[in-house]
């Protein structure tokens, strides 16, 4: 499924109307359509509904949906917060096209405004569209406020008036929906924090512009089922486990032997044919007795229990063996180890990928990962990404897409920023998460994920695929377990756990 912006969706209008002959005033018909079969699936007996609408195109949709409302039975009240002549044109015509028998109310009086809350059985919020920035002032402030403090069931038109389509932010007032009726496509503020929480449940309405324009001009993906169903790598009949993913986690150390068994557990579980660990020595024993089904290949070790330069030229030589490397968890930041990482990931010539110390051994040194000629997916948290530029956590915060893309063009990866909405950037083309929950705030679930993207690269996805798909499924095992065990109890290990029925969900 395409996502767009608000720049996207203006050119994608543009062209519908250039190539298409889709006018303004024909959209604004379907809009309008759409919204208003949508309140009648919420409100199937006939009541009241309050339409609220602003002095936009938004708030055009709002008057053919109160036309159309009118004419199947049901009684509507317009709250317009502009009079006739602030409308663009064909915003004009819809307000002229207005049946008579509706109580239309032109002036901002918020106490009519109130009045119409109190009788209204469902608002529908036609406001602000996908071309709001920064903060809803004056009356339409005071107008949302109300509406929320009504806690009438809201249906929203395009976008929960206040939220940035492309931010997800809300600067002071924002509806909350119930549910949100877009166009054409999802706008990537609905699918970001806190926008996915104030859009409510959304659905997208089709009015008839074609999707091969939103395929060429949005920039921006989200993965369902169907879509996970038809990237997921097929198995041959006659597979054998050389031939469905070798992986190699070179990940651990003495106090951490664990982050090395969630990698190599999760490649396993996605479906990997083998899987060998390459560990400090002092800790084989306890990878041996903690997955049976994998591989051992001890290693040189500090006194700490980390693996040192000492060794470089086995690993290398085992690299050379496995189809793909996953490179990082556990591995500390002892001296001797951030110099061996950094060596392997400039030395080795396989697909990696790096997460935690792996990134860390690099943050000073970030040219090594552009150095690199084969695919290398990255795996950061806000921490770790805000370590790479040298900025505050909070300013990758602000603005995860930007950080995202920007770590995807200027290190040459596939960024995978995790967060609530975990984002997935290949030079100017991004996958937004639409799976997880809180419970995944746990140690280790990182390490499973690794172990994921791994698993499918060596099934022979592209390494943009391959994030995109494992971080879906990750997400989703979470929702399924938590199901069972709550958000408080996940632990990392669940969600591998529980892989197996997210898996038959989508092959389903």
């Amino acid at each position: 499924m395409r996502v767009v912006t608000s720049r996207e969706m203006l050119i994608i209008e543009e062209q519908a109307e250039a190539l298409f002959g889709l006018s303004t005033g024909l959209l604004m018909e379907r809009a309008g359509q759409a919204v208003a079969e949508e309140a009648e699936r919420m409100l199937p007996r006939l009541g009241n509904i309050l339409i609220v609408c602003g002095k936009g195109n938004n708030g055009g949709d709002g008057f053919v949906a109160a036309r159309l409302l009118k004419a199947s039975g049901y009684t509507i009240t317009v709250f317009s917060l502009a009079h006739r002549d602030a409308f663009p044109p064909a915003a004009q015509q819809a307000f002229d096209n207005l049946p008579k028998e509706i109580n239309l109310i032109t002036e901002p009086d918020l106490g009519l405004l109130d009045e119409g809350l109190i009788e209204a059985d469902l608002v529908v919020d036609a406001i602000f569209g996908f071309s709001l920035k920064g903060a809803v002032r004056g009356v339409a402030s005071e107008v949302i406020d109300r509406i929320n403090a009504s806690r009438k069931m809201v249906l929203s038109v395009d976008m929960p008036s206040g939220l940035e389509a492309d931010t997800g932010k809300v600067y002071g007032s924002g509806i909350w929906a119930d549910i949100t009726v877009t166009f054409t496509a999802p706008k990537v503020g609905m699918l970001l924090h806190p926008g996915i929480e104030r859009t409510g449940e959304y659905l997208v309405a089709d009015i008839g512009i074609p999707q091969s324009l939103v395929d060429e001009y949005s920039g921006f993906r989200a993965l369902d089922r169907l879509d996970v169903f038809d990237l997921f790598p097929a198995r041959s009949v006659d597979a054998y486990k050389n031939t469905v993913g070798r992986i190699l986690v070179i990940a651990g150390s003495r106090d951490m032997a664990g982050a090395a068994v969630l990698v190599a557990r999760g490649a396993y579980k996605i479906g990997a044919g083998l899987v060998v660990f390459a560990p400090p020595a002092s800790i084989a024993p306890v990878l041996h007795s903690a997955l049976i089904e994998a591989i051992v290949r001890p290693q040189a070790e500090t006194e700490a229990g980390t693996l040192c330069m000492d060794a470089y030229d086995s690993l290398i030589e085992l690299a050379a063996q496995y189809d793909v490397i996953a490179l990082g968890p556990g591995l500390t930041a002892n001296p001797q180890t951030v110099e061996l990482v950094r060596k392997l990931i400039v030395d080795i010539e396989k697909p990696m990928v790096i997460d935690a110390d792996g990134l860390n051994a690099v943050a000073d040194h970030v040219e090594i990962l552009s150095v690199r000629k084969a695919e290398t997916v990255i795996t950061p948290h806000p921490g770790e990404m805000a370590r790479l530029f040298k900025v505050s956590t909070q300013e990758v915060l602000d603005d995860p897409i930007g950080f995202s893309k920007r770590a995807a063009i200027e290190f040459g990866v596939i960024a995978v920023l995790k967060g609530a909405v975990t984002i997935i950037s290949i030079n100017d083309e991004s996958t937004l998460n639409t799976t997880g929950n809180p419970g995944l705030a746990t140690a280790g679930t990182g390490d499973v994920l690794t172990g994921f993207i791994a698993g499918f690269m060596g099934q022979g996805l592209n390494a943009y695929d391959a994030a995109s798909v494992g971080v879906y499924l990750h997400g989703l095992s979470a929702d399924i377990a938590v199901e069972d065990i709550s958000e408080y109890c996940l632990m990392a290990s669940d969600v591998i756990d529980y892989l197996p029925e997210a898996i038959l969900y989508i092959l389903g």
